[in-house]
Parts: structure tokens; sequence; C-alpha cells
């Protein structure tokens, strides 16, 4: 058995799903449920005696040390993150409340438990912590990409916040010997993701026939990396990681935000064609450009190949075709995470048309 944090999120959902698919292995699935958390992503799982869900915090100890003196779990994989770029520079508090302290946390409790078990199982025991690329800050036009061992750099509340708990990971191996191991992962996208961020917000809003937000120039570079390819990826390092080493996860795919958004808007015109006839192209605008944002990000994730033999599975172009595909055939989905404390935080943080958060 497993235990997961964060996993009803966008990445701890999706590779909850794809655990459980792929293999018989229960899991023990701790998630907050703020905001982004959606139990409804994990509607195919309901009543399946191999998932376990538990509504709670990693900074709840008691409950946290319940959970593992309960089910005896022979991992924990901690997805447990606030991880909105634009709500951290509005509220950094939360950040350093969940991401460090609540890291903090489920560090001693995992430690406490890890320190009682018999020999063959601490020897067998992981920590798996996942990260963001974030942490190394950001990168000029012609740079090489970030590499594990490319200094910390972090350029906003939240990465800020990211850094600080892979700091912990790594102290509490070092100090006291936990087997830890950390994945740094460029931008995600996928199934399931909240519609707050680029790739949903755009599908979202073009369908929806309103203008489609970019910060900027929209020159802004991301590595983008399928969802279901970065679970493959932490399964990889769980199974065969070095104890104590970080491992980037990237998707070898480089692109300004603003060809990404015009990649969608072609699929669009294709998959879904706008009843004028008119290209969903047309619906891009610019607005003002957010605090302090990065302008380029690059995972170099040659050592998981060379090391682990892992490498993405999907290019972009094959994974955004199947993401355009999901989120045309899951409407139900998408109109039930905009109710409520989405619409709230989106009239809160924006005085212009909804800007979608790109990391």
């Amino acid at each position: 058995m497993i235990l997961v944090t964060g996993g009803a999120g966008f990445i701890g959902a999706n590779f909850v799903l794809d655990w459980l698919g792929t293999g018989e292995e229960p899991v023990i699935n701790l998630d907050k449920l703020t905001y982004a958390g959606n139990r409804e992503t994990l509607a195919s799982v309901e009543g399946d005696s191999r998932h376990v869900f538990v509504q709670g915090d990693i900074g709840d100890s008691i409950l946290v040390r319940r959970l593992l003196s309960t089910h005896r779990p022979r991992a924990v994989v901690n997805f447990a993150a606030e991880s909105h770029v634009d709500r951290s520079i509005k509220g950094p508090a939360a950040f350093v409340e969940t991401n460090v302290v609540g890291t903090f946390h489920l560090l001693e409790e995992v430690r406490a438990y890890w320190a009682a078990l018999s020999d063959d199982d601490r020897a067998d025991f992981r920590f798996l912590h996942v990260s963001t690329d974030e942490v190394y800050g950001t990168l000029g036009p012609h740079e090489p990409a970030f590499t594990e061992q490319h200094p910390y750099e972090p350029n906003s509340p939240y990465s800020a916040s990211k850094a600080a708990s892979d700091h912990l990971v790594r102290a509490w191996h070092h100090t006291y010997g936990l087997p830890v191991l950390t994945t740094n992962c460029s931008n995600n996208y996928g199934p399931f993701h909240f519609p707050e961020k680029l790739i949903p917000l755009v599908i979202v809003n073009a369908l929806a026939g309103k203008p489609l937000p970019i910060y900027g120039d929209g020159m802004q570079v991301r590595d983008w990396l399928y969802v279901k390819d970065h679970c493959s990826a932490i399964r990889r390092v769980l199974e065969r990681g070095t104890v104590g080493e970080t491992y980037n996860v990237g998707g070898w795919n480089e692109k300004p935000n603003i060809e990404i958004v015009q990649t969608i808007c072609r699929l669009l015109d294709e998959l879904r064609p706008r009843s004028d006839g008119k290209a969903y192209a047309d619906q891009i605008t610019y607005v003002q450009d957010r605090p302090g944002h990065d302008r380029r990000y690059a995972i170099d994730a040659r050592k998981l190949e060379r090391e682990l033999g892992w490498k993405p599975a999907e290019t972009f172009d094959t994974g955004i075709r199947k993401t355009v595909e999901w989120y045309l055939s899951n409407a139900a989905w998408v109109g039930n995470v905009q109710s409520g404390a989405y619409r709230d935080w989106i009239a809160h943080q924006y005085d212009r048309p909804q800007t979608p958060e790109v990391a």
C-alpha cells in the first residue's frame, strides 16, 4: 500500500487513477480538498476497495500519524501543495503554511513511522516528494536547460515555498537518513486540469466565446509535460530511483505561450468550429504582465533517461490533441469545477478578462 497526499488535485488525481489502472496495490489518498481538489475527478474509483480517500491536511500530525500506523504504507508520494503563482502573490501565507510548515509536519510523522519499522521494511520504504522546475528561477533565451545541479533561485512566493520544502526533504535525508526521492517537473497539462491554468482556460474560454487573454507579449517559454507521462516518470523513480537523488522530469517541448494558444485555436477550428465560421484565434487578447513573471523555464531530463530509462511517450502534438479532445468530451466536469469558489477567486483576482496561470 502507498499513501498519496494531494491526490485529488490535478497531478495527484491523475497519478492515483494511473496507479490503480496499472496495478493492484491500494492507495490511501489524503487531500485537504481546497479549491483545486476535486473528488469528481476520482469518480471512476469511488467504491473501489483499493482506494481509500481521507479528507485532511498534511499539517495535521495526529491524522497523518493515525493513517501511517493504521495502513502501514511502504511509500509516501507527496503531491500536496498550494501551486498557483498568482494566488501566492495575493496571499503568500497559505503557501508558507502548506508547502513549508505542512511539509515539515509530514516529514516528522513519516520519519517517526519509518524509524519504527523493521529493518527490511525500513530498507524498502521511500518518501517521494513532487516538486517543480520553478525553484530554479528563470533562464535567458539561449541558456542551457535546468539540470539537477542548477542553483535554486525562486522568484515568486509559490516557488520560494516549494524550494523551502525541497530543502527540508533533502535535510531530513542527510540528517536523519530518511530514504527520500525528489522530482522537479516542468509545466503539466492534460485531463482534469483546473481551468485557471493556461491550456484548460484557453479551451474553456474559446468555447464560451470569451477573450483568450495572454500575459505581456506571450513569449514566455515553458517546457510542457503531458500529465500521464509525468505519472509514469514518478512510478519509475519510486521503483528504481537512488535514495537521496533528485530527478528532473520534462517533456522536451519548449514553446512560447502564444504558440500554445495558437495551437489550441487551430485544433478547436478543426474539432469544434465556431458557428460564425471565424477562427478562434480572433479571440486572442493581450493583457498586462504579472509581477516578477519568469521569462523561460526549460528542463534537462537526461539524467532520468540515462539512469532510469524513462522518457516521455507523448510529443506535444499528440498530447495537446488528446487534451483538447478530453475537454470537448467532458463539458460536465468542466462546468462543475467552474462553480463556487473558483468563480469567486476569478472575480477577486482580475478586473479584466480571465487571465491564465502559466507558471
